[in-house]
């Protein structure tokens, strides 16, 4: 939603004389928003579970590190460069925002990554498991059971 806020602030800017720090903002803050709102989607549709050849939790690293640094730069080089008007300040107020919340989200993917790298056998194991589970399960079927008498 931060992203979001901060595309619609720089959107409103109609005047600019250096265009150049404004465009990579409007660049990073869309990027974020699709690439952000594509990965939400797919996590609540659980439908990465489809795909697990990717890692998902180093697929969600990556995405809020680089979306941590690259609105770290955007929101420096616009706070450089603005005119101090109300939209230009405010994109800037919430792209440091934005900076902020993928930071933490940046720390929270880097403990969720740790942890599923130390423990790289668990999917394998509990499939094992499974697998047991259902061979041990004996299904009681009355025909079967008329033969034997």
């Amino acid at each position: 939603l931060l992203a979001l806020t901060a595309f619609i602030c720089i959107e409103t800017i109609m005047e600019c004389s250096p265009c150049e720090g404004l465009y990579f903002f409007e660049f990073v803050s869309c990027s974020a928003l699709v690439v952000t709102g594509a990965l939400l989607l797919l996590f609540s549709l659980n439908l990465h579970t489809r795909i697990p050849q990717i890692n998902w939790n180093l697929t969600d690293l990556v995405n809020t590190g680089l979306s941590t640094f690259f609105f770290f730069i955007a929101s420096v080089v616009l706070a450089a460069l603005n005119h101090k008007t109300g939209a230009e300040i405010a994109a800037v107020v919430f792209g440091f925002l934005a900076m902020a919340v993928y930071a933490v989200n940046t720390f929270v993917a880097v403990q969720k990554w740790w942890l599923s790298s130390r423990q790289p056998s668990s999917r394998q194991s509990s499939d094992y498991m499974r697998a047991r589970t259902e061979s041990r399960e004996v299904v009681h079927r009355p025909e079967i059971q008329r033969l034997d008498a």
